[in-house]
């Protein structure tokens, strides 16, 4: 095992709470389901409140046309209700993607990141994540080599890179995210990028923590092609992904009223119609946000 796979295997075993586990399970009772991820803020916090991310990885059918497919489902347990945000997706489609072998970004930038596996069908599946989050960590630290300067700190390559990707996708977060990003755990990704080149065979130095890369002209200027090509592709897939939840996102109305109460305070209450129609339902229901804050008791 090299020594980026050790890492990434101790890093995907990182502790979760119980509910979250619980949820896991919930979510991989079916047939097809192969593994189950959990990230986000809540992985780093430990806490129930907002929103729990989960990824869902199956052994189904090719996907058709955009990936994932994103729910949203609510939990009642011990008292409390938990709510969580699924992402579903094959693995052989979530290994493609972390390899970098798509003009998608995403995968390979949401996966260099901290996640956990909280499920897995068997050895074997444990281990196809394993290799498919090592293959999104090569791919996000080849990048950053590209985009990056020619001598620098880890910090400074990560940030690079995440600058760049933020900017190719359609993305709601303010500039600096990146620097909270990095700031969750400086460390790590200190460690992970010297390990990540090594591995995918990127030369460099270490002079005391400043890393000075030995990357050929040819390969550099392939990089940047590959990565001009994503960085073209990237707002207009991001955009083919809203158009596609906003017709297939399942629980998209219980989750939009959930967060307009938890934004203005003002609940809505979800009705058969609006279940079944959020987007028509949209207008009526800022409406009456607007007249509530505008009238309040």
């Amino acid at each position: 095992m090299s020594a980026l796979a050790d890492v990434v295997r101790r890093q995907l075993a990182a502790p979760t709470i119980q509910p979250v586990r619980d949820v896991a399970e919930i979510l991989a009772a079916h047939d097809d389901v192969v593994a189950v991820l959990f990230y986000g803020s809540n992985l780093r916090t430990g806490a129930t409140e907002g929103v729990l991310d989960f990824y869902v990885l199956t052994a189904g059918s090719p996907e058709r046309g955009i990936w994932p497919t994103v729910s949203y489902r609510e939990f009642a347990m011990a008292g409390e209700t938990l709510r969580a945000k699924i992402a579903t997706m094959r693995m052989a489609t979530f290994a493609k993607a972390a390899a970098a072998r798509s003009l998608d970004t995403t995968i390979w930038t949401r996966f260099v990141q901290p996640s956990a596996l909280v499920w897995a069908r068997d050895s074997s599946a444990a281990d196809a994540v394993t290799a498919a989050i090592g293959e999104a960590t090569k791919s996000a630290a080849r990048f950053a080599a590209a985009l990056g300067p020619d001598a620098g700190t880890a910090d400074d390559y990560w940030r690079a890179l995440f600058r760049q990707t933020y900017a190719a996708e359609l993305r709601v977060e303010r500039k600096g995210r990146e620097g909270q990003i990095l700031g969750f755990d400086p460390d790590r990704y200190a460690r992970l990028l010297p390990l990540a080149w090594t591995a995918d065979g990127i030369a460099f130095a270490d002079d005391a923590g400043v890393l000075r890369l030995s990357l050929a002209a040819e390969t550099r200027h392939a990089l940047l092609r590959a990565w001009r090509r994503r960085r073209r592709a990237g707002k207009p897939i991001n955009v083919a992904r809203l158009i596609r939840a906003a017709f297939t996102f399942e629980g998209a109305a219980q989750y939009g009223l959930w967060k307009v109460e938890r934004h203005t305070g003002i609940a809505v209450p979800l009705t058969p119609w609006r279940e079944k129609h959020p987007i028509l339902a949209a207008p009526g229901i800022f409406w009456r946000v607007w007249r509530a804050r505008a009238n309040p008791a």
